[in-house]
């Protein structure tokens, strides 16, 4: 009989942002040698590929050899291959402030930058793939990010209590075209200071931060910017809390990132789904390559309010369910309660990761047992499994 339950080993990336005790306090997953353990990724990506525990086959390997059977015939007709990436990451500091392009555009510049011979692994490299890459985040412990353009006048008023003479005429400018297209003009000017304006600018927002803030959002802001300023003295991403709406996320809260939205993880850990990409424009706290002109060329110059930040979940049948707008991914939380056996209709590939408590899965003759850290994959062809134990799964989907 066909086999279209798994249980997966996954790759722990060790990025130095990330946390060295978040992974063992949550999930038991040991460190030995106390190394920042960022991210664990759950999927088909060739950076980072689970494998089938029992054996060691890579997935992307299993995949390979029935996508028809393992992702079903409208993921490989549409997407060609696993479509999301599923990822715990724990942040212990900030995480570069950075943009996603469009699909159309990603396909533009990945084609443009192979035309001109720059390697996959080059540090100037902006696209490493032709796809997009939004993103949700669910929230496993408090979760401070960055995520879009806070409202123009709000900007303005951060802007003024920072009190950057430098940017004066800029803010006037702002302040006289309130709109999208005013906004890519001061973001512009902010993203290209250079030399010594730059120098001065960033001084002068040195000198704010110890003034006294007159309102509770300019405070938010100006304690956040204090976290950054001993890495990043000379960077431009300091300015990205005045400019960019500041959420810290509760436990079990999410929200969704757009492409061409800026945005920046700062501490705490959570799951993360997103396209299966690796495209990133930076856009400051990073020593790493920024392209200004494709930055901004990436950019939606478009406001969003704070209180449209999070998702608000439809919950039905022991589910959290996520309205999420593209087709990618899909997302829900299960409640296992104990005692209960539940039965789940697969329309596609599915990882689940149990984050809580132990939760059995059952497809056919075939039992996965997961405990908080672990995840399975669930085949296209297996139609339905069924769930039992005292926890919680996270589940990915398309």
């Amino acid at each position: 009989m066909q086999t279209n339950l798994f249980k997966l080993d996954n790759v722990i990336q060790n990025y130095v942002w990330g946390s060295q005790v978040a992974m063992n306090d949550l999930f038991g997953i040991e460190n030995p040698n106390n190394e920042p353990q960022a991210e664990i990724w759950m999927g088909a990506h060739p950076n980072g590929c689970s494998k089938i525990a029992e054996n060691g086959e890579l997935l992307s390997d299993l995949i390979k050899k029935d996508p028809i059977s393992v992702l079903g015939d409208y993921t490989v007709q549409r997407f060609g291959n696993l479509p999301y990436l599923f990822k715990v990451l724990a942040a212990d500091k900030a995480l570069s402030v950075q943009v996603h392009p469009r699909r159309d555009k990603a396909q533009i510049g990945f084609s443009k930058e192979n035309d001109l011979g720059i390697e996959l692994g080059a540090s100037n490299r902006n696209y490493r793939d032709d796809n997009h890459k939004p993103e949700l985040v669910y929230a496993l412990t408090f979760y401070k990010a960055m995520n879009g353009f806070r409202p123009v006048a709000e900007i303005i008023s951060l802007f003024e209590q920072a009190n950057i003479v430098t940017l004066n005429e800029d803010l006037d400018a702002l302040k006289a075209l309130p709109t999208s297209q005013g906004l890519k003009q001061f973001f512009t000017v902010v993203m290209s200071l250079s030399g010594e304006k730059k120098t001065t600018a960033l001084n002068e927002l040195k000198i704010a931060m110890e003034q006294r803030p007159r309102t509770a959002k300019a405070r938010e802001a100006f304690d956040l910017i204090k976290s950054f300023v001993d890495e990043y003295s000379d960077d431009i991403g300091l300015f990205s809390p005045l400019i960019l709406n500041v959420i810290e996320l509760e436990p079990g809260e999410a929200m969704f990132l757009h492409a061409e939205t800026p945005h920046a993880y700062v501490q705490g850990t959570g799951l993360e789904i997103m396209a299966n990409s690796d495209n990133v424009l930076r856009a400051g706290l990073t020593p790493k390559h920024m392209d200004v002109v494709e930055l901004i060329d990436n950019t939606k110059f478009e406001s969003i309010n704070h209180e449209d930040l999070r998702l608000a979940p439809t919950k039905m049948d022991g589910k959290l369910g996520y309205a999420i707008p593209v087709d990618d991914f899909g997302f829900e939380v299960l409640e296992c309660v104990e005692g209960e056996s539940r039965s789940q209709f697969v329309r596609s590939a599915e990882i689940l990761f149990c984050m809580t408590g132990e939760v059995s899965i059952m497809c056919g003759e075939k039992a996965v047992k997961l405990k908080a850290g672990e995840s399975a994959f669930v085949c296209h062809s297996a139609t339905s499994y069924q769930y039992q134990g005292s926890g919680t799964l996270a589940r990915a989907f398309n």
